[in-house]
């Protein structure tokens, strides 16, 4: 760790498109960390691979860090707009002997890499390039030949760096390639970047996918070349699918943008995630705020085992926080699923909500949860039937809370009162079977057969409405 600093950590993804789920899981150990220890969060767009660039891409993160309520202390730093820096680093490398002129064709590097893999060998550079005459390099220059600038590996050494959480690593030196350091268009390659810039920005904790380990061996060379001390390293365990295999867009939702505009609301899932990186005791509450989670943050406590994308602890944790929420402020949320043209007040759309708040696992289900109060019904005979009852019989129950209902003042009609009036001659109409009375009554009103309960409905129905779908299922059911 660089000495006489504070904690300074960085998120620092390509701006190839959407954010991956698994990526709020490395900004999230790098903001729990940053917070707990009263460090500094950066944020720094990786963006020199210009091929791979989306549009829009940096916008659309900025717009999810800041629903997700996420800071950064400083940035955006943009690479891109640091070319000259790295130039001038990998000029120094060459001028000292630790990086040389590559002047490879790509079509030379790819029959090559074609006859290793025929040889069933690892693709590497052959290092054709690495020992070439100054002055066949200088000559070249001159004529203005397509290079890149690759560093120089050493032969038959063991390169060796701790991380924190795998402890110490050591690489044969002979199986790793001489990477590329700048590119052909000039611009430099993340192996490159990353590290000038994890330097001069003073990172002390390089927090990043285990996918990076094998690439960390590059890293800390570059930091012995330079004669610059290497940051800690972090390499946490990925996040896999339930299956325990590679997180797909073909398999499920993987960016955080589809997952917030399905209606998890950012805190739970940011709490979700937050249990994919810290482990907590067995019955201790999952149900954790950013604050505690930052309070209970500790790398002992981070789990080494691969994290697990279970949609259903997601959807548990969001339920919870749903149930927490003021109806007044559900409501709101909830408006972008729910038909564009409402008949209802405020307040009635409020009940509505209130009613499928206990029953709903994300935003997304109000709608088809609630639509039944927005469209005519269209009903399944059968279903209004209770248990083993007949048309006949079923016929008689309608009517009979249709006569009931049909006396209720509409200044009456709401859920208690509703249920005073209906439950006692519910309970004598059945034989203190209740059903027989209220199930086709619920079904009448509602078409489903799991809903709320026919008080309820009726109440924010109306009267008038109510008698309507009654006597709509009484003329089917004939």
């Amino acid at each position: 760790m660089l000495k006489n600093s504070k904690i300074r950590v960085r998120f620092a993804p390509s701006p190839t498109g959407f954010l991956h789920i698994g990526s709020l899981r490395m900004i999230m150990l790098n903001y729990l960390f940053a917070k707990k220890e009263k460090g500094i969060f950066i944020l720094r767009i990786e963006d020199t691979d210009q091929e791979r660039f989306v549009k829009g891409a940096v916008e659309s993160l900025l717009k999810t860090l800041k629903i997700l309520k996420i800071d950064f202390d400083e940035g955006p730093y943009y690479q891109s707009k640091r070319l000259k820096i790295y130039k001038k680093y990998a000029d120094q490398l060459i001028k000292e002997g630790k990086a040389y002129y590559c002047f490879c064709t790509e079509e030379r590097l790819e029959k090559m890499r074609q006859e290793q893999i025929a040889k069933k060998q690892a693709p590497m550079y052959d290092k054709h390039c690495r020992n070439l005459d100054p002055k066949i390099i200088a000559e070249k220059l001159k004529n203005k030949e397509t290079y890149t600038i690759r560093l120089k590996i050493p032969e038959g050494e063991t390169i060796k760096f701790n991380d924190l959480l795998h402890g110490e690593i050591k690489f044969d030196s002979n199986l790793i390639d001489d990477q590329v350091l700048i590119k052909s268009d000039g611009f430099p390659t993340y192996h490159f970047a990353s590290t000038i810039d994890d330097h001069l920005m003073e990172v002390s904790h390089v927090i990043r996918g285990e996918e990076w380990l094998s690439s960390t061996p590059k890293h800390v060379l570059l930091y012995k070349y330079l004669n610059w001390e290497p940051p800690v390293f972090v390499h946490p365990s990925l996040m896999l699918s339930k299956e325990g295999g590679k997180l797909s867009k073909r398999k499920g939702d993987v960016a955080v943008e589809d997952f917030l505009e399905k209606g998890y609301l950012p805190e739970a899932l940011l709490n979700f995630i937050g249990l994919l990186i810290l482990s907590v005791p067995d019955n201790a509450n999952e149900v954790l705020s950013l604050k505690e989670l930052i309070q209970m943050f500790d790398w002992n406590k981070v789990h080494r085992n691969p994290a697990i994308l279970n949609i259903e602890k997601l959807d548990w944790i969001n339920s919870r926080y749903i149930r927490k929420m003021l109806i007044k402020d559900l409501t709101k949320l909830c408006l972008k699923y729910l038909p564009e043209k409402i008949d209802y007040k405020q307040k009635d759309l409020e009940k509505i909500i209130a009613l499928e708040k206990e029953r709903i696992t994300k935003l997304s289900e109000i709608g088809e949860a609630t639509e039944f109060f927005f469209k005519d019904l269209k009903y399944d005979q059968n279903l209004l039937k209770w248990k083993d009852a007949d048309k006949t019989e079923t016929k008689t129950s309608l009517d009979e809370s249709y006569s009931i209902l049909r006396d209720v003042k509409e200044k009456d009609f709401q859920a208690d009162k509703l249920k005073a009036v209906l439950m006692p001659v519910a309970e004598e109409f059945g034989n203190n079977d209740r059903g027989k009375l209220l199930w086709p009554l619920r079904v009448a009103l509602s078409g489903r057969d799991k809903s709320p309960g026919p008080f309820e409905i009726a109440e924010i129905l109306g009267k008038k409405k109510t008698l309507e779908r009654i006597k709509k299922a009484i003329e089917l059911i004939k």
